[in-house]
């Protein structure tokens, strides 16, 4: 309860220092009043059309990864998976690719993040193509890896044979992820299918609790491994799907908030579940913050600083697990 109310607040004071930052030179009594009373047409658009929907995104995207990772985690009962080892990320990215650089990107505005999820749905049809209905977890992996790498090689082949250096280059800043220029459309757009991501995940709490004792106990316990599975997979694919289309490819979200907030929960999957969308919200925020007032006008990326911290991150998480396989 106390680890709730303490993310919760951070939550809430990240979210506000969100919505108050930024290059616009708006004094705190004028972004209060135009977001709030709407004093201003200048500051108005600011807040309610820049400023505003990018705080809810960081909120959307990072609850949405955070979910994913701690439910992909608590299926495999191993720290070390994240939400894009079952290649939804990768097939959604490629789906991105592929308008940007075809022009139909530019052409009609939803069409990048409707062609994300087609993406990420054409994934998990393969996932569940390949891994069958009676696959175990290490079928589910190995099929999420082979899509990943197709999905990544894929993408390289779409910018090795460019024939437009501009198309490219917009890919490539596109997949390092990023909140900036981002609008209430891309919130409608990609809420419904967070939502229904959010619902999936969050009612697996009592199987991934009885999944802890092992697949063959949680069987007995009355536990449809299968069912679980599937559930899991189309949350994560509707949450992580959705995310990319908006927001690019933002990793290690998934892999590092989990494991932070683990020992807080006393290892609990069902408690880690909500404590990891909190948790989740809280560091796309505090990152996007960061990219924010570290270089102002470089336009740093979210997706390059999340990897600057998680990459040693996960060398760490790497190291300590050997250790304790000795």
């Amino acid at each position: 309860m106390l680890l709730r109310i303490w993310l919760l607040t951070t939550l809430v004071i990240l979210f506000a220092l969100s919505v108050l930052t930024g290059p616009a030179g708006l004094t705190l009594v004028d972004t209060v009043r135009a977001l709030f009373l709407g004093q201003g047409e200048a500051a108005t658009l600011v807040m309610r059309e820049i400023r505003l929907p990018r705080a809810i995104l960081g909120v959307m995207v990072g609850a949405s990864l955070g979910l994913s990772g701690a439910a992909m985690q608590g299926y495999l009962r191993n720290p070390l998976a994240e939400p894009g080892l079952i290649g939804v990320s990768g097939s959604a990215a490629l789906g991105a690719v592929i308008v940007l650089q075809t022009g139909l990107a530019a052409a009609w505005w939803l069409a990048l993040p409707m062609a994300a999820l087609g993406g990420a749905l054409a994934a998990v049809m393969l996932i569940l193509l390949l891994a069958g209905p009676r696959g175990s977890s290490l079928t589910l992996i190995l099929a999420g890896i082979a899509i990943s790498a197709l999905a990544g090689a894929m993408t390289t082949l779409v910018l090795n044979l460019s024939p437009n250096p501009f198309a490219a280059s917009e890919v490539v800043f596109w997949m390092m992820g990023s909140l900036s220029d981002r609008s209430f459309d891309h919130v409608w757009i990609a809420l419904p299918f967070m939502i229904i991501g959010w619902v999936l995940l969050l009612s697996l709490g009592r199987p991934l609790d009885v999944l802890t004792l092992g697949e063959d106990a949680a069987a007995t316990m009355g536990v449809e491994t299968r069912r679980v599975r599937m559930v899991m997979v189309l949350g994560i694919a509707a949450c992580v799907g959705a995310a990319t289309a908006v927001a690019g490819a933002i990793g290690f979200v998934g892999l590092v908030v989990p494991h932070v907030l683990r020992p807080f929960v006393g290892a609990r999957p069902s408690a880690l579940l909500w404590a990891s969308a909190l948790g989740g919200a809280a560091m796309v925020l505090a990152a996007d913050l960061a990219v924010r007032l570290i270089l102002p006008d470089r336009d740093l990326k979210l997706g390059v600083l999340m990897a600057i911290i998680g990459a040693p991150f996960f060398l760490h998480l790497i190291y300590k697990t050997r250790g304790e396989l000795r």
